[in-house]
């Protein structure tokens, strides 16, 4: 079955040349865990949704585990190594200063996806809105992990948060139970159209959320009548969050 992509031209706010360009990807949506699940099912398996619910949990969770216990993981679809951050002061590991991380690879079923999908221009779309990158500054990690009380760096394009709309600002969404934080002004310590630098609150729960960027900013001295956003999926911690899998020991 063939793909397709679709993407907008847009400016590259990585440099000042006028003819340099990117392709900004038009999102079909968000996908979650049930979204994977509904697609196992359209595929007429004959299996019954638990049964897929079952198998799904115990193969993430012995990746997880395999993992954590050293092994360089090559499921066909990734290929995944477990990584550490952070100096090792007196030859003991701190939780507080030094982290795991893992670092995932594209492999086999993926470079084969890749192989049969079309890619669409849209065309040109001018001031076109969107996040390119993340980084924790006290980590230097790029996949979306934050620490809370530290610098969170965001870079993309048309960013700056400007605007009287009672909507603008940076939020934090928690996907446990919905509930928004909304950072505070001078909190935003680095406020450009091309990034931004946020200081975190200081007590941010562990979990998965989604940050979200809010403006009336356009290009000139220009400020839209209504706001736009941008968001992109973040995450603080172990996320212990449940959710309607069953647990596998």
């Amino acid at each position: 079955m063939a793909n397709t992509l679709k993407g907008w031209l847009a400016d590259n706010s990585v440099t000042s040349d006028p003819n340099d360009r990117i392709l900004v990807l038009e999102s079909t949506g968000k996908a979650d865990i049930n979204k994977v699940y509904e697609e196992m099912l359209a595929e007429d398996t004959g299996l019954r949704r638990e049964t897929i619910v079952h198998v799904t949990t115990l193969y993430e969770r012995i990746c997880a585990r395999l993992l954590m216990n050293g092994w360089y993981l090559n499921t066909g679809l990734f290929y995944a190594v477990p990584r550490f951050t952070g100096v090792i002061n007196g030859g003991k590991w701190d939780p507080e200063k030094n982290k795991i991380y893992v670092v995932f690879n594209q492999d086999k079923v993926l470079r084969e996806e890749i192989a049969k999908t079309s890619v669409h221009i849209l065309g040109e779309k001018p001031d076109v809105m969107y996040i390119v990158e993340v980084e924790d500054r006290k980590t230097g990690l790029k996949d979306g992990t934050m620490s809370p009380g530290r610098n969170f760096f965001v870079r993309g394009a048309y960013l700056k948060v400007v605007g009287s709309d009672a909507a603008v600002g940076v939020t934090l969404k928690k996907a446990a139970d919905n509930t928004v934080i909304k950072l505070d002004d001078d909190m935003i310590t680095t406020n450009k159209p091309s990034e931004l630098t946020l200081l975190l609150p200081v007590d941010l729960a562990d979990g998965d959320y989604e940050l979200t960027v809010t403006t009336q900013f356009c290009s000139g001295n220009r400020l839209l009548k209504e706001p736009r956003s941008i968001s992109v999926a973040v995450h603080v911690g172990n996320n212990d969050d449940d959710d309607d899998r069953p647990v596998i020991e």
